[in-house]
């Protein structure tokens, strides 16, 4: 009898997941390198990451804006 095999787990660290979802924030990516993160990256770590990105990339810009106009202008 032929059993059937199971699915294909994707195998790849936080670390390559974090790297992956930041140069898509960029926008620079090679091909070749999209199809390896295709095939090796689970979608719901890249879901994950890429919200906490985007939520301290947020967090980052209003920092930014309150230490801008909070600044003494010394004039």
């Amino acid at each position: 009898m032929n059993t059937p095999k199971p699915p294909a787990q994707r195998k790849a660290s936080w670390l390559r997941t974090i790297q992956a979802v930041l140069w898509s924030f960029v926008g620079l990516r090679k091909n070749s390198e999209y199809q390896q993160d295709i095939e090796k990256l689970n979608p719901f770590h890249i879901i994950g990451v890429a919200i906490g990105a985007a939520l301290l990339f947020v967090l980052g810009l209003i920092a930014l804006v309150n230490w801008v106009v909070v600044q003494p202008t010394g004039l």
